[in-house]
């Protein structure tokens, strides 16, 4: 299970689950005074432009259709598309949509770290392509997030029922506000190609620091009912990818789920790259 290699006929899909309610206006931890909201764009923005090179296999041709990517956000008690530009609107897109039609080419400020290992020290600036803007408002309704997700993987999963099946990651700083996410969850996660049931995984902002609980297999080590519920809407991780997470020194045991708890900014951008990647090189 969870082996198929990604290519133009099995194509891969990745919702990402964004919550965009009025709390993530918070400082993120360790992100220097930038918001989560902010952290949470700036990291969907990178994984989206990586996932872009990724699908590129001739310098020449330009990406190759290997993904369909939802970005959806919920907030303000509705769910909605959370691309902007050209692709606003729209829950899925391919990859090479993504590629073509950016919000928005942006000038940024890049840290590069001098030979003592100085971060502050050099900086560069570089062109990053923009398809997602920071948004907080409102509550937090993530059972309505979660039943969007399932309207966009459902007829994908009909449709590619021999693909590396959908990977949806719920990024969250707070409980839901529309009832027990757990139902919409378990929904998802009950869809399945011939390769797998749908991973459906999760990751807990926070603002005030401390220790980032990485993939726990047991619940006894998270501190509130919140971060359980989480926990328990969270999906295994598959041997590929916690294989790729031991590989960075994290703790990985037998039944560690995808489920990230107290993150800072280093953990998002983290989460994102382990939660993405796929047992297989694409060809």
């Amino acid at each position: 299970m969870y082996s198929q290699q990604i290519d133009r006929t099995n194509p891969g899909c990745l919702v990402l689950l964004l919550d965009q309610s009025g709390s993530m206006r918070e400082p993120i931890a360790n992100g220097g005074g930038i918001s989560k909201a902010d952290a949470l764009a700036r990291a969907v923005n990178d994984l989206l432009y990586e996932l872009v090179l990724r699908c590129i296999k001739n310098p020449n041709e330009g990406p190759r259709h290997y993904y369909d990517v939802a970005v959806l956000g919920y907030g303000d008690d509705e769910a909605r598309s959370a691309l902007s530009g050209p692709l606003a609107a729209q829950d899925l897109v391919s990859i090479v949509d993504v590629a073509n039609q950016p919000a928005r080419v942006e000038e940024q400020s890049s840290d590069v770290a001098d030979v003592g290992g100085d971060l502050s020290t050099i900086s560069s600036k570089v062109r990053k392509p923009i398809w997602v803007d920071p948004v907080a408002a409102g509550r937090t309704p993530m059972g309505t997030g979660l039943n969007r997700a399932g309207e966009v993987v459902a007829p994908w999963v009909a449709a590619h029922p021999n693909s590396f099946p959908p990977i949806v990651l719920n990024v969250s700083d707070g409980a839901a506000t529309d009832g027990d996410p757990r139902v919409w969850a378990e929904r998802i996660r009950s869809l399945a190609t011939s390769d797998g049931n749908v991973l459906f995984f999760n990751l807990n902002l926070s603002a005030i620091g401390g220790e980032v609980l990485y993939f726990p297999a047991h619940e006894d080590r998270l501190s509130n009912d919140y971060a359980r519920v989480l926990f328990e809407m969270s999906s295994p991780l598959p041997p590929h990818m916690a294989q790729i997470a031991a590989s960075q020194g994290l703790p990985i045991e037998s039944g560690s789920r995808g489920y990230v708890f107290n993150a800072d900014m280093s953990a998002v951008v983290r989460f994102l790259q382990i939660g993405t990647a796929t047992a297989h090189a694409m060809a």
